[in-house]
């Protein structure tokens, strides 16, 4: 089997991030064998393949329970390590995942990957639906904002008030699955607005509860911090609308600090058009 690379994405000052255990040539394993390398490291995994239709690479993405259309720490992590290892040389390329064409440009003050998003999808969820996702969480009885929104795979947004009560969750795990498969997610994404950064991003601290990975919490969730972005830009809790840029906070309950960059991206006439996602890769074990 092809050799694996254990890189961390969206480290935050040298420490924590996401795990993904990296197949730099996938040629020869099949969906099997993918696979059991996402359950014997028990991460999102990633593997790289010559693309099908013209990109520079295709990539795949599996959790240890199934495969993912589209992986954000994967491909932010696996872009930065083709880069070390000299296989990608220009300034952008284009990915191919199951979710669509993803661009990247490579940015060499910060030495990372940015790689683009669509603009966001929503649908707030109505009051019994709401009532059961507060439930799941054990959330106190109170009018809570929950919205599905969905840049690649749908997450549902919790809107807390305090960064405490997001790190005192403690979900209903056992009934994850079934709660998200009712509501149309494949996960929680709660969160709670903090600083600003004195680069003038705007801190929020988030936590995603996934449905059905193989694990109970991720420590960094780019699908789901773009996502996050697109609402909160699109609503008008950033300031500067859709010209904001922000830092997800997320992991801390874990123990694994991360950071998600997110920043507005715009088409040739200057219209916002998604967003670009980014952070920090480190090299891990083997």
């Amino acid at each position: 089997m092809s050799e694996v690379n254990l890189i961390h994405v969206f480290v935050r000052d040298g420490r924590g991030g996401n795990p993904v255990p990296l197949v730099a040539d996938a040629q020869g394993m099949d969906a099997a064998d993918m696979q059991a390398v996402a359950a014997k490291h028990g991460h999102e995994s990633a593997f790289v393949l010559p693309s099908t239709i013209g990109c520079d690479w295709r990539i795949r993405f599996f959790v240890p329970q199934h495969e993912m259309e589209m992986c954000g720490h994967a491909t932010v992590g696996t872009l930065w390590a083709l880069r070390q290892w000299g296989q990608w040389t220009t300034p952008t390329a284009s990915i191919e995942t199951m979710s669509g064409v993803v661009h990247a440009r490579w940015d060499d003050t910060l030495q990372r990957a940015w790689i683009s998003q669509p603009a966001v999808r929503t649908q707030r969820l109505d009051a019994q639906a709401s009532a059961r996702v507060a439930a799941q969480l054990r959330l106190p009885a109170g009018a809570w904002t929950m919205t599905n929104a969905a840049t690649s795979r749908v997450k549902t947004l919790v809107a807390l008030p305090s960064v405490a009560m997001l790190d005192d969750l403690q979900p209903d795990f056992s009934t994850m699955q079934a709660l998200c498969e009712s509501i149309g997610s494949t996960g929680l994404y709660p969160y709670a607005l903090g600083a600003t950064k004195a680069d003038g991003r705007r801190i929020v601290h988030a936590r995603q509860f996934p449905k059905s990975s193989g694990y109970p919490e991720d420590a960094a969730t780019g699908i789901a911090a773009a996502a996050l972005w697109g609402y909160l830009a699109g609503a008008g809790y950033l300031g500067g609308g859709s010209q904001a840029s922000i830092a997800v906070w997320q992991g801390d309950a874990m123990g694994s600090p991360s950071e998600i960059l997110v920043a507005p991206r715009f088409d040739d006439q200057g219209a916002a058009g998604g967003c670009w996602l980014s952070g920090e890769t480190a090299w891990g074990g083997q």
